[in-house]
């Protein structure tokens, strides 16, 4: 079983970023935020996405795994508990559930790493995601 990792670029740069993930061995960047640009150099989707493909690693943006904007203003401002409630409502919905799904099924084959912003897992969605993968695969999380 491969393990699954998780992986936040808040503080890092693009280059310290890939080279975290290649020692993980990780496969395929799995990126689950809802907009995918970023106004920190390297992090939007096309240029990430050719940066690690260029390095030998996978990348795709899985948009239904995003947090809806209110869910987004909702963590900047420090209020996880909320961006978790309407995270969650949003996993209800047909389009996340297909995400997820696919995430789950590429993580069985590869080692993935679910990306967003956020440094700390603890106050980000992604572990919301990585926590519903672990309880289908049975699986290991690891944040990088």
């Amino acid at each position: 079983m491969n393990r699954l990792a998780t992986i936040g670029y808040e503080t890092d740069t693009q280059g310290g970023l890939i080279q975290r993930l290649k020692a993980a061995d990780v496969e395929l960047v799995v990126d689950v935020r809802a907009v995918a640009s970023s106004r920190k150099a390297g992090f939007s989707k096309t240029l990430l996405g050719n940066s690690l493909k260029a390095e030998g690693v996978d990348y795709l943006h899985l948009r239904a795994l995003g947090t809806p904007k209110p869910g987004r203003d909702a963590a900047r401002a420090g209020r996880t508990d909320e961006m978790r409630r309407i995270f969650d409502a949003h996993l209800e919905a047909p389009e996340a559930q297909l995400a997820l799904a696919q995430a789950t099924d590429l993580a069985k084959e590869k080692r993935i790493a679910l990306l967003c912003y956020e440094d700390d897992p603890n106050c980000c969605h992604r572990q919301i995601v990585a926590n519903h993968i672990r309880a289908t695969l049975k699986c290991e999380v690891v944040n990088l």
